[in-house]
């Protein structure tokens, strides 16, 4: 990334709209802007900082459109640089046009994120921050919003600093005291240290558990429809998604392929995905559906598992509970067809939970959205703590409970602070990567890359 050139991009979805918005950062953004847009009444370099003007587009020596440009001065900026938000109408071909003349003024296009990585590395935003931006963007939930929302406000990066700071002390104090010994240094005894260190991982564990409920709220709990044939299953993914997502007839074996769909169930969302029926077949293409199934089974979070109330539990019935017996996630058994005169009890009492379902006229739904939440959940959604937001924080937050518990283990069996020091120094290592305070090129690459143009 060149942070000496000055980059343009539209922030606003390409199309016909009202509005277009095209932004512009680096050294020159003000001087390159001035070039083609002209105010009414002053120059756009005597425009102070945050202030808003009212002026003409020009292309080629021509106006071509009026509207306004902002001007953000730095190091007051989003990210940290001089920039300028110009505001034309929203036709295609003005907005190219803008952009155009920017580019021939010496701007150059933007890439996903530019904005945002600038932000970051001129230190405007930490990195749980800016991932935070991505998440608000993504959010389909008030939950996901508030919790993304918080996070985009500093509070994992204020959780994460706190630790960081309180780790480092640590281990400059041991270090220090064991570098001059003479000096009038506090020395850290082991027991101050392994409080210290428990305290952390108290808040480390905390965190932990947040991110369950961030991934079933944000990123969606992958949840598996299985059962046998022309059970309901795709009926019961149509009463989820409110529309015809799946084909549904009385022909056994109508899934071959896995159906998928999002939707939210309170404020869980589900990544629902509708398999083929589970059975011995002998038709070739059926049999690949019944394979994808059961790996789509091996890699669920949340299986709902789908029988036919209204008929007796017969061997197919058994080898699906034998093969969701293998399965480690919560499964929900779902017995259908509740409408119906008949009502076999031979379903009950094989799950933990179970609820009893027409997924022909939506009784009983209310009653598994219920189950569903109280299992991701149970607690309800405490806002005023941080939130870990993806596996890349979370992977780092597992380093560091496991370096600081392998060094906690080192004081508890009687070795000296230093020892225990290499495993606090691989801690300190991975709070650091968690929000960017240290943090490869690549890993930060990666994570903008996903960041649309202009933002």
């Amino acid at each position: 990334m060149n942070l000496n050139n000055t980059v343009a991009a539209q922030s606003t979805p390409v199309g016909r709209g009202a509005i277009s918005m095209i932004r512009m950062t680096g050294d020159d953004a003000i001087a390159i802007a001035a070039k083609v847009f002209k105010p009414k009444k002053k120059s756009l370099d005597e425009v102070g900082h945050a202030k808003a003007v009212y002026g003409e587009f020009f292309y080629g020596g021509e106006p071509i459109d009026d509207g306004v440009a902002t001007v953000y001065r730095a190091p007051r900026s989003y990210t940290g640089e001089n920039m300028v938000e110009l505001c034309c109408h929203g036709g295609v071909l003005v907005t190219g046009l803008v952009l155009k003349a920017l580019y021939e003024a010496g701007a150059v296009p933007a890439e996903g994120g530019d904005f945002t990585k600038r932000a970051f590395i001129n230190g405007k935003l930490r990195l749980s921050q800016a991932e935070a931006i991505m998440d608000i963007i993504d959010a389909e939930s008030e939950a996901a919003l508030r919790i993304s929302g918080a996070s985009g406000r500093g509070r994992l990066t204020d959780e994460v600093q706190s630790m960081y700071d309180s780790l480092k002390h640590l281990i400059a104090a041991t270090y220090a005291y064991i570098d001059y010994p003479d000096e009038d240094m506090t020395d850290i005894t082991v027991e101050q240290m392994k409080e210290e260190l428990q305290n952390l991982l108290g808040r480390a564990y905390r965190l932990k558990e947040s991110r369950k409920t961030s991934y079933a709220v944000c990123d969606g709990v992958r949840t598996v429809i299985c059962g046998k044939p022309n059970v309901g299953k795709s009926s019961l993914l149509n009463l989820f998604t409110g529309k015809e997502t799946a084909i549904v007839t009385e022909i056994p074996g109508t899934t071959r392929d896995i159906v998928k769909d999002s939707v939210m169930c309170g404020d869980v969302k589900l990544r629902l995905y509708d398999t083929a029926g589970i059975r011995d077949t002998d038709d070739t293409v059926e049999k690949i559906g019944v394979e994808r199934a059961k790996t789509a089974l091996s890699e669920a979070k949340l299986v709902l598992a789908v029988f036919d109330s209204s008929r007796p539990k017969d061997k197919e019935d058994e080898e699906l509970v034998k093969e969701l017996s293998k399965i480690t996630c919560p499964v929900i058994g779902v017995i259908n067809k509740s409408d119906e005169n008949r009502f076999s009890s031979d379903y009950e009492g094989l799950f933990s939970h179970e609820v009893k379902i027409s997924a022909k006229t939506g009784e009983g739904k209310s009653e598994l959205e219920k189950i569903i939440v109280d299992l991701f959940l149970s607690g309800g959604i405490n806002y005023d703590l941080p939130h870990i937001a993806n596996d890349r924080q979370y992977s780092e937050l597992l380093r560091f409970i496991s370096s600081a518990e392998n060094a906690l283990q080192t004081l508890k069996s009687g070795q000296t602070q230093d020892i225990a020091c290499l495993d606090l120094e691989d801690a300190l290592a991975a709070l650091a990567e968690l929000d960017g305070l240290e943090v490869t090129d690549d890993i930060v690459n990666e994570i903008f890359t996903k960041f649309c143009v202009g933002k």
